[in-house]
């Protein structure tokens, strides 16, 4: 015996493997199962760990009388004869003490829960007893954070859905808020009635998706840098240079609202306010890109600059607001020549920087964050829609779930895109704290779907940075996240580690087994190196949100409102009179297939037929 497990020797008596208690028969020694201990008043609950040669105390392995009849018992909580059961135990066992089988009652005992019943929800059902429901608290769930993982095919998308729909019940939860981040776009069917779902690329056939809008001004002057600019040196000329024309433009959107709700003397470079992007970005070209003629002492002014000029004689001046830059001639310095032409003096060199970002102006893909819709400044920095209407889309609508649909996201950005998005939630919940629309009056739960793509490694990353302090202080202000992945050995060991609550799903890769058990508080190893072998559909839930470790099959929801993440249909499994429909391989060619069609939808990056209504057009 040590602190947290005790090794137990079967009586030579029992022959079999089978006995019964009250009529029912009972398998002894199986590896997750749970025995009692009765101690004095009290009893003593454990789960077997290990069974066999491998139980056998280190003393007694050279060997015994009684061979490899042995077990060992990892000890999780007691109960008073008769009574509840709680974690933890106030005594041990002794030497000689009887070990018995845990009953059909013994586990309601310890499964069964007394007195309200709202801040549990039900999310399946005890996997060796189907009578028993599998209980999670909701207030620990939500609020100390939570895991779910599995290889892909075990049913992980399937108990994301299950549990956000009992998490969004209108019955039992009518002020829940869950918001998603669905970076492959699964989950628009499991949550159809209860969800607003916000996307990139709207399907048009769908009147229900809104389109996704980020917009840039209120970002973080370093997440607005890396989306646009690039990095600069922190003491760059460059930088410092935007960083005050930045300022600049957005005291002149304050002082041009009368009424605002900001004093010009507290705006700073981080400040949440419109200003336009376009003309900044049209300005600085102009200053790094301009010649003028500088014959006979001219200053540089607009009225001497040296536009090329097009077909037509007009000077090539461009359009800030399509990101098209204007085109100056080239410097001509010859003695003697009245007509000299040189750069704007003090120009910043950074040219390559000036004509990526304005490659991304002209990109389509960049429009959710350039040009994002409602809120996209005008050269007064006006926008249709506030900074407010965007937050109520996102956390304070008429529905619980919200989707932000991430599919559609350029993959080179996914990363700061996310970690921006996250940040924008966390510090409106932070500030608004002792508001009724705040997160400790409404708590909010995250859903970050695929997290191993961009919460992996322990260094770098957007994204990484803003959950790690989610998960470390997000308590506090009424902010839970649940982590969702197949590979939670690349999660960064941070985020694992705050994660109070695990639903652990089948699991085969051995170093994703071993974050799991190095990341839950119990000394559970045994039970985790069940995970190769559960069903799908099966998890081990373990942690603050449950009482007691539990073998669980969650409970599906219905058909009809399960994620768009099921395996395509290769052959049909049914004999051909039983199948009305034959699946994949078994459905005859169409005679001439359409990859008009493919290619169609393929530059226009989006996966929806409703945007084929040119299909018919030639083919570029």
């Amino acid at each position: 015996m040590n602190g947290t497990s005790v090794s137990v020797a079967l009586s030579g008596a029992q022959l079999s493997g089978l006995t019964f208690v009250d009529g029912q028969g009972y398998r002894i020694g199986q590896i997750g199962s749970f025995v009692r201990i009765p101690v004095g008043y009290a009893d003593l609950f454990g789960i077997v760990s290990q069974v066999g040669a491998s139980a056998i105390p280190e003393k007694l392995a050279d060997g015994g009388s009684i061979g490899y009849r042995w077990l060992t018992v990892q000890l999780i909580g007691e109960g008073a004869a008769g009574g509840q059961f709680r974690r933890g135990i106030s005594q041990y066992p002794t030497i000689d003490d009887d070990v018995h089988l845990v009953s059909q009652r013994d586990l309601q005992r310890i499964y069964g829960r007394r007195g309200k019943q709202n801040h549990l929800v039900k999310v399946g059902h005890i996997a060796g007893s189907q009578s028993i429901d599998a209980l999670v608290d909701v207030n620990r769930l939500v609020t100390r954070h939570s895991a779910i993982v599995g290889t892909t095919g075990s049913g992980k998308s399937t108990t994301v859905a299950s549990l956000i729909r009992c998490l969004s019940s209108s019955k039992n939860y009518p002020s829940s808020r869950v918001l998603i981040l669905d970076v492959h776009g699964e989950y628009h069917a499991a949550f159809e009635d209860r969800a607003h779902v916000y996307k990139v690329n709207v399907d048009g056939a769908k009147p229900e998706q809104e389109r996704l809008c980020l917009p840039f001004w209120a970002m973080e002057f370093d997440e607005l840098m890396g989306l646009t600019f690039g990095s600069f040196p922190a003491d760059s000329k460059a930088r410092n240079l935007i960083m005050e024309r930045v300022i600049a433009a957005k005291v002149a959107t304050i002082e041009g609202l009368p009424e605002s709700d900001m004093n010009s003397d507290s705006v700073n470079v981080d400040s949440p306010i419109p200003f336009d992007i376009k003309t900044l970005w049209y300005d600085l070209y102009c200053r790094d890109f301009g010649t003028y003629y500088s014959a006979k002492g001219k200053l540089p002014t607009e009225d001497n600059w040296s536009y090329k000029l097009d077909v037509d004689g007009n000077p090539i001046k461009g359009d800030a607001t399509r990101g098209i830059p204007p085109r100056f001639r080239e410097v001509k310095n010859v003695a003697g020549d009245d007509e000299k032409i040189n750069y704007l003096p003090d120009n910043l060199n950074i040219r390559s920087q000036l004509e990526a970002f304005g490659a991304k102006l002209r990109i389509p893909r960049n429009d959710f964050f350039l040009r994002p819709g409602p809120w996209d400044p005008d050269p007064q920095g006006k926008t249709a829609e506030g900074l407010s209407t965007l937050i109520r889309g996102w956390i304070g609508s008429d529905k619980p779930v919200t989707i932000l649909d991430l599919s559609g996201v350029p993959s080179t950005i996914t990363n700061d895109v996310i970690g921006i998005l996250l940040r924008l939630i966390y510090d409106c919940l932070f500030w608004a704290r002792n508001l009724s629309q705040g997160g400790r009056e409404r708590p909010l739960l995250l859903v970050l779907e695929e997290a191993h793509t961009y919460l992996n490694g322990d260094v770098g990353g957007r994204a990484s940075t803003v959950v790690q302090r989610i998960v470390k202080e997000g308590r506090k202000y009424g902010i839970g996240a649940m982590i969702v992945s197949q590979r939670p050995s690349e999660i960064n060991s941070t985020i694992l580690s705050q994660c109070g609550t695990f639903f652990a799903l089948r699991l085969s890769n051995g170093n994703d087994r071993s974050k799991i058990t190095g990341a839950i508080s119990e000394n559970l190893e045994g039970l985790t190196s069940m995970l190769p072998i559960l069903r799908t559909g099966e998890a081990i839930i373990l942690g603050e949100a449950v009482g007691i470790p539990m073998r669980t099959m969650i409970e599906p929801p219905p058909r009809d409102r399960r994620p768009d993440s099921g395996d395509p249909v290769v052959c049909d499994e049914t004999s051909p009179e039983d199948s009305m429909v034959p699946g994949g391989w078994g459905i005859p060619m169409e005679a001439e297939p359409n990859y008009e069609e493919v290619v169609s939808l393929w530059r226009q990056q989006t996966p929806y037929t409703s945007a084929l209504i040119n299909a018919d057009k030639p083919e570029i």
